[in-house]
């Protein structure tokens, strides 16, 4: 007898959420580390910097793997992620300690 949804794409479909999740930790980990090593310690500019590492991680992820996550997530998918991650974050650390300087 065959259970109901466990069809030969269940490991696939396992695996996508598995490296779906991945990117979201990867970038929310990126996004803290990046507040300590600036020394924010707003909740605002905290809460933005872990939400734009998780939007920019699994964004770049998601293209550097073709636009899918089906077979899981690639080494170089995962690498993408990691430098399009940290170049965002140096970016916006860029932009706005210059607009802080200026006020």
């Amino acid at each position: 007898m065959r259970r109901k949804g466990r069809g030969p794409h269940h490991l696939s479909e396992t695996l996508d959420t598995m490296a779906l999740l991945v990117l979201i930790v990867l970038g929310a980990s990126l996004g803290w580390l990046a507040s300590i090593l600036a020394r924010t310690e707003g909740p605002g500019t905290i809460l933005r910097q872990v939400l734009l590492g998780v939007i920019v991680s699994v964004v770049a992820g998601e293209i550097a793997n073709e636009g899918t996550m089906i077979g899981s997530l690639s080494f170089f998918g995962l690498g993408v992620a990691v430098g399009a991650t940290c170049a965002a974050l140096v970016l916006y650390h860029a932009i706005f300690t210059r607009r802080k300087a200026r006020a």
